[in-house]
């Protein structure tokens, strides 16, 4: 499938992702660790485990740690 994501900050991504992806797969997808980002569906944080909704349009990834 595939999913259109703004990484918060960054560009909005297009990414290409198996039909049973995660959002951990997306996080990955996107050259982040899960352990650095937390996906937003609709504004609201989301498991790391659930399946990827490829239907919503509110699809962010928001970088929570940073190297400075």
């Amino acid at each position: 499938m595939r999913v259109s994501v703004d990484v918060v900050g960054e560009e909005r991504r297009e990414v290409n992702l198996p039909e049973t992806a995660t959002y951990a797969d997306l996080v990955r997808a996107v050259g982040y660790s899960v352990h650095e980002v937390t996906v937003l569906v609709d504004g609201r944080p989301v498991p790391e485990d659930r399946t990827v909704d490829p239907e919503r349009e509110d699809l962010r990834v928001l970088r929570l740690v940073k190297g400075g």
